[in-house]
């Protein structure tokens, strides 16, 4: 039984969604806490991603879906605050805004951090660290150097996933992946699979304490550059990252994570996009609305080819579309999922999960 002694993951993480109505401000509340990290992109209409950190700071954005270093994309809307229960948006033009435009809907991803973060010396190199050890969350900003280093991410165990972006210039995000390994390296604005590297992770895994760079390598320490990075861990029963295999069948492989997911990302390691599914857009299994993290384009569905049931401990696949379940044979697709609440907690009540 996978007790947890998270027993509120709505406390750490949360996804939202709205219609934008080109009011300026706009405060979005029901997140539930003041977030270290926003995730957002419109929906029905082909516009970027737009991540946006308490580190960088509100007014400064990245996407997922392309290369291009941090902008301020003011014409396009931003972020004015991270508040207790939400943030609040600058709408800018309403054809084109990123966070408010009339009739626009959105979706934002919400993690909790430790808001502006403190400095931490456990690497060679001094980063600045907002982390949230009892959700495995944490994010890390640190200079690039010509030389090798390893970096302090704060998280207390060892990190099992890590998305690298160097904000000062056009490079693309560098993904480690525990399944992967420090060998291997993956673009989160690529729909690629794994390619071999040693520079990346300086061919070294990552520890409790830090994760390890090479000198003058671009996706992750080149001098002059610096560097964002946004760092997961499993905690039972709250988020687990890892993989799975297809079974090339329809009724589809069952994955089991202990907790009723509320939110996954998911790539196969072959040319797929990273599919983001959730528990809001759909509201009910099966789950088929996705977007693409790679990708402007808006929210899909391909009916029966692709989806996921979230269940009370997991999830299912459904269809046989290489995105999510191939039919061809041994196949494998990594994953991170986040809880929408334990299977059962043991804080207060042990109530089981149900699934939609």
């Amino acid at each position: 039984m996978a007790y947890a002694t998270i027993s509120k993951p709505g406390l750490h993480f949360n996804t939202i969604t709205w219609t934008g109505n080109d009011a300026s401000p706009r405060a979005m509340t029901g997140v539930g806490f003041q977030p270290s990290l926003c995730w957002s992109k419109t929906r029905g209409s082909v516009k970027a991603h737009q991540i946006i950190d308490s580190l960088r700071g509100v007014n400064k954005t990245l996407s997922s879906d392309g290369n291009g270093a941090q902008g301020t994309n003011y014409g396009n809307g931003y972020l004015q605050s991270f508040d207790s229960d939400g943030f609040t948006s600058q709408a800018g033009s309403s054809a084109t805004s990123n966070w408010n435009g009339n009739g626009l809907t959105y979706v934002g991803w919400n993690w909790k951090g430790n808001g502006t973060g403190s400095s931490n010396s456990d690497g060679t190199t001094t980063s600045t660290v907002s982390a949230n050890t009892t959700a495995g969350f944490s994010i890390v900003e640190y200079a690039g150097s010509s030389s090798a280093k390893t970096i302090g991410h704060g998280l207390g165990v060892v990190p099992e996933m890590i998305i690298v972006k160097t904000y000062s210039s056009g490079y693309e995000w560098a993904v480690y992946h525990k399944e992967t390994g420090h060998g291997k390296n993956l673009y989160l604005d690529s729909t690629g699979g794994a390619s071999n590297t040693t520079t990346f992770w300086n061919n070294t895994a990552p520890t409790n304490q830090v994760f390890s760079a090479a000198g003058n390598t671009i996706y992750t320490n080149y001098n002059g550059q610096n560097y964002i990075a946004y760092c997961f861990a499993s905690k039972k029963g709250y988020s687990k990252i890892g993989k799975y295999t297809c079974n090339q069948i329809a009724n589809g492989p069952f994955v089991y994570t202990g907790f009723k997911p509320a939110f996954l990302l998911i790539k196969r390691l072959g040319t797929d996009p990273w599919m983001m599914l959730d528990n809001r857009r759909d509201g009910h299994n099966v789950t088929e609305k996705f977007l693409a993290a790679n990708a402007t384009d808006a929210e899909a569905t391909e009916g029966s080819s692709v989806g996921v049931d979230l269940l009370s401990n997991g999830f299912k696949c459904r269809g046989t579309s290489g995105k999510l379940n191939s039919t061809n044979s041994g196949v494998e697709y990594i994953y991170m999922a986040i809880a929408s609440e334990p299977l059962v907690a043991n804080v207060g009540q042990s109530i089981p999960a149900t699934a939609f």
